[in-house]
């Protein structure tokens, strides 16, 4: 696997595979990999002729109070798992290569920007969008690879690349769950035994509310449902939002339609966790 570190040269590195007519697969990551990321990357490999991976903790996406600093890093051991799942050449630029001194542009998606997540970590999305659309301009993918646990996050960016005429694919790929369903996170290294057995709360209230769906139960009963489920976990310190949402705009649904997105985004201490499923109505 080739280890690149300047913008410059990925970039040419690049060019040069696509002059030779090969399809470059695409996965951006902020490193302290885990499963989910290795089935993008699988995924990658089995799609394309080259794949690049990129490992870079963006700090334009971190708010003042959240975990920037102590953000899990494992540089040799992601470096590990990337070669063995395929990857061709890790992309691993500095902040300064990226933001360099007098760096005044940014990239912003407006409306399903501030929804969900959006709401709670003003200005993250911006950071998002800005960095991917660096990482995409010096990558020059084919295909670029994105997991369904951060819907928001890949509905921005399939936006971005589409108002930007890009000219790129973006395969959404399904989310990787533990055993008991909790859906595999570089954060989750940070809960504690009981936090992490209690974060367990998230996908059984996800799955009893698909099949309220099911069962054909009003939006809002199965709205009220996940809420109180939520609430039963005494571990839970915050509920941020848990309800059905539009799976395009993202606003929060009051119809029964053709498909909705039941959404969770919780507190569990200091740590903040995200999760989804898509679900027809």
């Amino acid at each position: 696997m080739e280890i690149i570190r300047i913008p410059r040269i990925m970039k040419e590195t690049s060019k040069r595979l696509l002059v030779k007519g090969r399809t470059i697969g695409f996965v951006p990551t902020m490193g302290a990999l885990h499963e989910g990321h290795i089935f993008l990357v699988k995924t990658a490999r089995s799609d394309n002729d080259v794949v690049v991976a990129s490992i870079f903790v963006n700090p334009t996406q971190f708010g003042p109070n959240e975990d920037f600093g102590i953000y899990p890093r494992d540089i040799e051991g992601d470096m590990q798992k990337l070669e063995a799942a395929g990857a061709d050449i890790l992309f691993l630029p500095d902040a300064p290569s990226i933001y360099p001194e007098g760096f005044k542009t940014f990239v912003e998606v407006s409306g399903i920007s501030e929804r969900l997540c959006g709401a709670y970590r003003p200005g993250h999305f911006r950071g998002v969008a800005t960095v991917v659309s660096k990482l995409i301009n010096l990558t020059l993918p084919t295909r670029a690879y994105f997991g369904q646990k951060d819907y928001q996050q890949a509905q921005i960016i399939r936006t971005m690349v589409r108002d930007l005429n890009m000219g790129i694919d973006c395969v959404i790929c399904s989310t990787i769950r533990e055993g008991d369903g909790l859906a595999m996170s570089s954060r989750n290294r940070y809960l504690s035994p009981a936090e992490r057995k209690a974060a367990t709360s998230i996908y059984r209230t996800l799955k009893a509310a698909e099949g309220m769906v099911r069962d054909g139960l009003p939006l809002i009963s199965i709205k009220e449902n996940m809420q109180s489920a939520l609430r039963a976990e005494p571990l839970i310190t915050e509920i941020q939002y848990a309800g059905i949402y539009d799976p395009e705009s993202l606003e929060e649904k009051t119809e029964t339609g053709r498909a909705g997105l039941l959404a969770i985004a919780v507190m569990l201490g200091s740590t903040r966790l995200i999760d989804n499923i898509l679900v027809e109505l």
